[in-house]
């Protein structure tokens, strides 16, 4: 089924926003910084699949669940996808871990 992989990392990308936005962990905490965390963590991520596929590391394997659409040879959209996820769910991981460290930490001081 075409598209499947899409609509589930789109599914994702939803819940990870609606999780930012209940505890104000990325996006809705600092929106322009986040937005360029974003841009630099995806545009490093993409130069790093397109290198990979130059020299012959990264390859498309069979496409049933993919659109069909690609970036650049072998590099399909929903890459695109997978790696706004991966970057937005590793900020909000830091957005929920940095105040738990910092409470620990301010409770060991004397």
């Amino acid at each position: 089924m075409p598209g499947l992989y899409l609509a589930g990392l789109v599914v994702s990308l939803i819940g990870m926003t609606v999780l930012d936005a209940r505890f104000r962990l990325f996006f809705w905490r600092a929106p322009w910084r986040a937005a360029a965390v974003m841009v630099v963590g995806v545009a490093f991520f993409m130069v790093w699949d397109v290198a990979g596929v130059a020299y012959g590391i990264f390859f498309i394997g069979p496409q049933h669940l993919l659109t069909g659409v690609f970036l650049a040879p072998e590099v399909p959209l929903e890459e695109l996808f997978f790696l706004l996820l991966l970057c937005y769910s590793t900020m909000d991981l830091v957005g929920f871990v940095r105040p738990v460290v910092q409470r620990s930490l301010g409770r060991r001081r004397p």
